[in-house]
């Protein structure tokens, strides 16, 4: 089974992250929801507080098949700013492990110059903090272990994406056609 560490700081965007999240768990993908503050509970850029699984300092990430960041201000911020979140993603980035962001989260890697040369997409208005990528206006964009979307318009194609590169196409297709009901 795969297994999914999504990162909370006060200001992420909720919906951004609860989606992701929602889409995984009905592929009945591992995510733990992660604070990188020191409280479970962690309040969005909305105002909507949520209950992370864990707190960062708590965690063994070496089961990791990929990290998920939602976007949010100034939830991002902080996200860039914690050192301890900044190492583990280039261990991971180093391992070839999938790293996924949403909005203005994608900022992070281009700040940590992992971003050289991929293909990604951000909010409008963040691209020249993805330092090094090749920018797309695309909802969705993968390119080798990098999935990047572009906002919260973006979030359910985003997780759909997700399961379909940790599971498969029919599990993504199925998942899809539930909560679409064509």
């Amino acid at each position: 089974m795969s297994k999914v560490y999504t990162f909370l700081a006060n200001g992420f965007e909720e919906v951004e992250c609860l989606a992701v999240v929602d889409i995984l768990r009905r592929a009945n993908i591992d995510v733990t929801m992660v604070s990188i503050t020191n409280n479970k509970y962690v309040t969005g850029s909305h105002s909507i507080t949520v209950q992370a699984d864990a707190l960062f300092q708590d965690m063994d990430f070496s089961d990791a098949d990929l990290l998920f960041l939602p976007g949010g201000m100034p939830g991002t911020k902080y996200l860039a700013a914690h050192e301890g979140l900044s190492t583990l993603i280039r261990t991971l980035h180093k391992n070839g492990k999938y790293l996924a962001a949403i909005c203005a989260a994608p900022i992070v890697y281009g700040e940590l110059h992992l971003l050289n040369g991929v293909h990604a997409t951000c909010y409008p208005g963040f691209e020249e903090k993805c330092m090094g990528a090749i920018m797309e206006k695309s909802g969705v964009v993968t390119d080798g272990q990098f999935i990047t979307a572009r906002g919260l318009g973006f979030a359910i194609d985003l997780g759909l994406e997700l399961v379909r590169i940790l599971e498969n196409v029919a599990v993504s297709e199925q998942i899809k056609e539930s909560i679409q009901h064509p």
